[in-house]
């Protein structure tokens, strides 16, 4: 499985999105189009892809843009992952 799928099993449960994630892309909007992300929703699924990942986000790389896309979220996760040597 690949890391954007993977994303998107967190986000689907992070959101309780009821398997709809699964249907997204790289390209599908986040932050601002889709209403159950909301600043509460941002947390669970931040927990939800440092648990399911094994990696730590610093508070510095958090902001709006990283949540932008299901593909900017991914290319966070992949940077993690890249410098962890996961």
């Amino acid at each position: 499985m690949n890391v954007t799928d993977q994303v998107l099993r967190v986000l689907d449960q992070a959101l309780s999105l009821q398997g709809r994630a699964l249907g997204f892309d790289r390209s599908t909007p986040l932050l601002g189009d889709l209403p159950e992300l909301d600043s509460m929703a941002v947390l669970a699924l931040i927990t939800g892809l440092e648990d399911h990942f094994g990696i730590a986000f610093e508070d510095d790389e958090l902001n709006g843009a990283v949540f932008a896309t299901v593909g900017s979220l991914t290319d966070l996760v992949e940077q993690h992952l890249s410098s962890t040597g996961a």
